[in-house]
């Protein structure tokens, strides 16, 4: 299943890639579950980012390899791909996408993700659409001029 989610902010797409670091990947996190960053590498192809997800009763890591980055004059990406995956995912592929704009840049999260079977697939739609939803107001703050 696919979830594409587009935030207009007013910096360029330069020194909004610049701001994709270890401190903004924390403040993404949402409240629940609650996020524990056990290891941040960075965004480009071959690092490792390791998260440890706090379901209250029991806990997951989550851990992404950054599998392509590129930056050129239009825009700056870069893709991590689970490599180890909580239990309700069997697949997770993430392209971060920001693109140059007229007056700042597109934040532009393209997710595909496969649950273990095909109604967990559904049933997460709502929970993933509304976890990268919440970031909008976040890169909106951050990325403001």
């Amino acid at each position: 299943m696919d979830i594409t989610i587009e935030t207009t902010v007013a910096q360029d797409y330069l020194q909004v890639k610049e701001g994709f670091d270890e401190t903004l990947f924390t403040k993404l996190s949402p409240p629940f579950p609650p996020v524990k960053l056990l290891r941040f590498d960075g965004s480009k192809t071959g690092d490792l980012v390791t998260l440890e997800l706090n379901f209250i009763f029991f806990k997951q890591k989550w851990t992404s390899e950054i599998t392509d980055d590129q930056t050129d004059e239009q825009e700056f990406f870069f893709i991590d791909e689970g490599v180890v995956l909580p239990f309700f995912l069997k697949k997770w592929k993430h392209k971060h996408r920001i693109i140059k704009a007229k007056n700042g840049s597109i934040i532009r999260d393209e997710i595909s993700y496969e649950g273990p079977f095909g109604l967990m697939t559904l049933l997460l739609y709502p929970a993933l659409y509304l976890q990268f939803l919440y970031r909008k107001p976040i890169y909106k703050k951050i990325f403001g001029k």
